[in-house]
């Protein structure tokens, strides 16, 4: 049995902040945005681009260009943010009502921005598993943005975030764009390094929360969660990518695109340099900044457009995400069979 891709559909909106904004409000040098931060602009949500409905737009992107009927959609999984529309709310069941699912069941699922390679690993085994899961759309949303307060240095990695919308149709014994194997590592040691410190049961939200601002991320221990990444991040980062490579059969000389978050240009490059693959076989996202778990979906958008897939291609999804949460998995592109690495 395989599961394959049958499409995918991504929604941006059209509010865009530049890096010259992002240099005034935080009182950066514009060099430091654009080449350092390698943000040149981002898409942030209109008055309409909520969490959700970004995702829903996304997701009747992705049927329309897959022609799938969404009535022969077995399960929704619902990949955006818990910072949505309403707290306390099952996503996946609006997305399931607004695009016609009728006959579908869904949930929702979250690992910060690696919410997609996680989903994409559970949608897979959920079909492997069950009979009557065929068809799989995981779809949803993030405007992360909205907790982002320029002048607080210690966020300063995270001044990429932008908003968007982004899905995926995935098809048992589809025999094109085939999902390979998967690889996620956890590390519990930064699970409370990055939080919105107020507004849940320990800190429950009150006016002076919202008048000093405290709503919004920060970074409880700054120097120690850098130490600590820069022990354990980038090594991590290579390690999900050289594992799902291999449970698949194949090796880091086999991929011919690698779809990959945004992040600083040198770790960008690091990772590109450590996999001996050049600046052809990625797309670097400074037009987009970092859309979360949508990165890797609209870096497949952008790839197949710019004529970086072909039929037999390896390309390889990668993401790290808050918390900490490394993922990768590999992906046989295109209807021609490809022989494995020896």
């Amino acid at each position: 049995m395989t599961v394959g891709i049958v499409s995918t559909g991504v929604y941006l909106p059209e509010t865009i902040m530049t890096a010259e904004e992002i240099a005034t409000l935080s009182n950066l040098p514009i060099d430091v945005v654009q080449n350092k931060m390698g943000i040149t602009q981002k898409p942030i949500p209109g008055l309409d681009d909520h969490t959700v409905m970004m995702g829903i737009r996304a997701a009747e992107k992705a049927l329309q260009k897959g022609k799938v009927d969404p009535k022969t959609i077995d399960l929704v999984i619902y990949i955006g943010e818990e910072h949505k529309e309403y707290p306390l709310w099952t996503a996946a069941i609006k997305l399931q009502e607004e695009i016609g699912a009728y006959h579908a069941w869904g949930f929702d699922v979250a690992l910060r921005c690696g919410t997609t390679i996680m989903a994409i690993k559970v949608a897979k085994s959920m079909m492997e598993s069950d009979s009557t899961i065929n068809t799989v759309l995981l779809a949803g949303g993030y405007r992360n943005s909205d907790f982002i307060d320029y002048t607080n240095e210690r966020t300063r990695f995270m001044f990429n975030l932008g908003a968007g919308g982004a899905a995926m149709i995935l098809k048992k014994d589809h025999d094109k764009n085939i999902i390979l194997e998967s690889d996620i590592i956890t590390d519990g040691s930064f699970s409370e390094d990055v939080v919105v410190p107020v507004g849940g049961t320990k800190e429950p939200l009150t006016t002076e929360h919202l008048q000093k601002g405290l709503f919004r991320l920060d970074v409880m221990d700054p120097e120690g969660m850098k130490a600590r990444l820069e022990q354990k991040s980038m090594q991590n980062f290579l390690k999900v990518i050289r594992n799902s490579l291999l449970k698949s059969g194949y090796s880091e000389g086999d991929i011919d695109y690698l779809a990959i978050l945004h992040m600083k240009k040198s770790a960008h490059d690091f990772v590109l340099d450590e996999l001996g693959l050049t600046d052809e076989k990625s797309i670097y996202l400074s037009d987009y900044g970092h859309i979360g778990q949508m990165d890797q979906i609209i870096s497949l958008e952008l790839a197949e457009k710019a004529g970086k897939l072909k039929d037999g291609d390896l390309a390889v999804l990668v993401s790290a995400g808050i918390g900490y949460a490394w993922g990768a998995v590999a992906v046989r592109w295109g209807n021609h069979e490809r022989s494995v690495s020896k």
